[in-house]
């Protein structure tokens, strides 16, 4: 047996709680239907894609007279990339399984959907999960990124899970990959297979989210990890006094991870995507507004300082954002040489590609390697690979440009030393937070009690997460209900509507009240590792994101 740290000899002893409804043994736990979710826009192309699980109710629970159920098959994978807590929705969904019947079964798939398609499985049983309890990771099961998107895919699910006897099948995973259950739970009713699918929310990005589902897992103890790290830096610029730090912090589609980091740490500037967009912003202005700071801390000795920004920026820029997309359109319906297309230095010959004039001429004004980068990185989609774009790169060559300008100009005075740092893999597999925790087991035991109670096409969900775990209301969302229309690989593409940061919200709010005093001062907090003990104030809290949008 391997060794374990003392850290994890005390996660292991941590007991998730659960909420009223579900503590109530000897009962049976049944559902109540409540209105239909309806998608809030694309609402016909989405009912036409989505006949039989379209306009399905929300549910919630309750308890009854507790009566002989059967016992129940089930499979379940981890879809995309890891984020703390998956192991706790395994373990939760194990544990409601057996409380309905202790002759029920879960079998996971090893790799993700791979698995599924390959039959490749072990059954996990209470011995086998007991040691990942309170873990970080995928390892129990694995993870991966095949997508599930034709018929003859659905086709083998269906007998692969056939051969084992499973009547359900649980996906944890984010937007795309609960895209994915809601199609195949559309699948499986339309041609009649009686497999039930439930997904559960993950995402460290935190933008698989809307009015029923308040937070994604993973989110929570990602922030405290980069908070802490950024905390950290915060205390080496304050001490060193000569270096200004660049930090990308995970978030593609949206900029929750920044904001939360931004309120949590009060770096000197955070860069929020979806303002870059609101106010369309070029490059240029982000620049500039960014060296005005610069010169205003210079001018009263302050050459450091800290920059959070998203790594999705890029994306939110409006001519990049064009760029990118006549790019991914071009690429998607031609048969282009990338290399060759990524060392093109002539506007006239890229125009020949299929750029626009005006396109033609941002991609030649970029730096050399993050041309490369949106040429040569591709996703399954044909999507560029934000995560891949050196973001802080990009803006430190920008940056030390305009202030060498203008420094020769005789309007900088001061020194801009940049660090760039990138935190990505650092906060998705550390041990779960207390909140994390917690969040994941009640997602896996909601999901328990869908099978139960023979749902299909639902994501499992918790709401009032700012209140005590014992004041949690699980419920069941349906899938359809979420969906919008996208573009992606050059088609339009129901999946799951993404949630950015709003702009009228109670988080960006106290942020934009306070960005400009964080700015010129030093107002640094230092929030150290909390993410697992100390008081319950500390230990136990959940993001000042969700604390601001829960309270009056």
């Amino acid at each position: 047996m391997n060794s374990i740290s003392p850290l994890q000899v005390e996660r292991l002893n941590f007991e998730p709680t659960l909420p009223e409804i579900f503590r109530k043994n000897g009962t049976n736990i049944t559902i109540t239907k409540h209105d239909p979710l309806l998608p809030t826009k694309d609402r016909e192309s989405i009912k036409v894609r989505f006949p039989e699980t379209f306009g399905k109710p929300i549910i919630t629970f309750r308890s009854e007279e507790k009566q002989e159920t059967q016992p129940h098959n089930v499979g379940v994978i981890f879809s995309g990339g890891q984020a703390s807590g998956g192991h706790n929705v395994i373990a939760g969904l194990f544990d409601g399984l057996k409380y309905l019947n202790k002759n029920s079964k879960l079998y996971g798939f090893l790799n993700g959907p791979d698995g599924l398609l390959t039959n490749n499985h072990i059954e996990l049983t209470a011995e086998l999960i007991k040691p990942f309890r309170n873990s970080g990771g995928f390892d129990m099961i694995g993870s991966g990124r095949t997508k599930l998107n034709h018929n003859d895919q659905f086709d083998t699910v269906k007998e692969n899970c056939t051969k084992l006897d499973i009547s359900s099948l649980v996906i944890i995973g984010g937007d795309d990959s609960n895209t994915t259950a809601g199609i195949l739970a559309e699948y499986f009713l339309a041609n009649n297979i009686p497999i039930q699918v439930i997904g559960c929310p993950k995402t460290i990005d935190g933008d698989l989210r809307n009015d029923w589902i308040e937070t994604s897992f993973g989110f929570d103890t990602a922030c405290k990890v980069y908070s802490e790290l950024i905390g950290s830096i915060c205390r080496d610029a304050i001490s060193a006094k000569k270096y200004w730090h660049i930090i990308k912090l995970m978030g593609r589609s949206a900029s929750h991870i920044a904001l939360e980091c931004a309120l949590q740490t009060h770096a000197n500037i955070t860069i929020i995507s979806e303002e870059v967009e609101n106010e369309k912003l070029t490059l240029q202005n982000i620049i500039d507004s960014i060296c005005s700071i610069i010169l205003n801390r210079s001018n009263f000795g302050k050459n450091y300082g800290i920059l959070l920004v998203p790594e999705g920026l890029v994306e939110f820029i409006p001519e990049i954002k064009v760029l990118i997309s006549e790019l991914n359109d071009l690429m998607a319906e031609n048969d282009i040489n990338q290399e060759s297309l990524a060392n093109t230095c002539d506007s006239t010959e890229l125009e020949k590609y299929g750029l626009s004039k005006h396109s033609a001429e941002v991609y030649l004004a970029l730096p050399a390697e993050i041309r490369l980068q949106l040429v040569m990185d591709r996703d399954s989609h044909g999507n560029v690979q934000v995560s891949k774009i050196d973001t802080e790169k990009l803006l430190i060559h920008k940056l030390s440009s305009r202030l060498n300008d203008l420094k020769n100009s005789g309007d900088y005075n001061g020194s801009f030393s940049p660090q760039g740092h990138f935190f990505g893999y650092e906060g998705r597999c550390v041990a779960p937070s207390n909140f994390d925790a917690n969040y994941c087991y009640n997602l896996g035991y909601t999901a328990a009690a869908m099978i139960g109670a023979g749902e299909t096409g639902y994501l499992s969900s918790i709401k009032n997460l700012n209140m005590p775990v014992s004041a949690w209301q699980p419920h069941g969302i349906p899938i359809s209900g979420m969906m919008n229309m996208e573009r992606r690989h050059g088609s339009e593409k129901p999946v799951i509507q993404k949630y950015l940061v709003d702009l009228g919200g109670k988080p960006f709010a106290e942020f934009s009240k306070n960005r400009d005093d964080w700015a010129e001062n030093d107002r640094y907090v230092f929030p150290g590792p909390i993410q697992y003990f100390g008081p319950s104030s500390i230990a136990d809290a959940c993001t000042i994101t969700l604390t601001l949008e829960k309270t009056g």
